[in-house]
């Protein structure tokens, strides 16, 4: 596994992108929505990772709700796995908890799965299928 990003919960995408690409360095590399999620995304680079910024589309989006209980910050690591499937069988096999119970199809065209906060001390853990760069 590699980190493969960190998601960070905004409440302005435009205000987030400026202050990490202007104070920050880092470059923009992509913005979108995903209407399923309620959410715009930013991706930024950061080496060999990134950074994806969100913020929500709706007062009733999961990153709305997340804002409005923790406020902005770090929402998830993501981690790159080869075989999500076979990964998912082995962390079941250990007693962690998952976020469903099935991977589903990511917004980049991957495969995601997510890692219940109970079982990573309180950090949703993103796993992703795929080579680096397919995002």
């Amino acid at each position: 596994m590699e980190i493969d990003h960190v998601g960070v919960a905004v409440k302005s995408l435009e205000e987030s992108v400026k202050t990490y690409v202007q104070a920050l360095g880092l470059t923009l590399r992509s913005v979108s929505v995903n209407p399923d999620e309620n959410v715009r995304v930013a991706f930024l680079d950061a080496g060999g990772a990134s950074v994806e910024l969100l913020e929500s589309t709706s007062p009733d989006g999961v990153i709305a709700r997340f804002i409005e209980r923790r406020g902005e910050g770090l929402h998830h690591i993501c981690l790159r796995v080869e075989r999500l499937d076979e990964a998912l069988i082995g962390m079941r096999a250990k007693g962690v908890q998952l976020v469903g119970e099935e991977s589903r199809a990511s917004s980049t065209g991957g495969r995601v799965a997510f890692v219940h906060p109970r079982s990573a001390h309180g950090v949703l853990i993103e796993l992703i299928e795929g080579e680096r760069g397919s995002r």
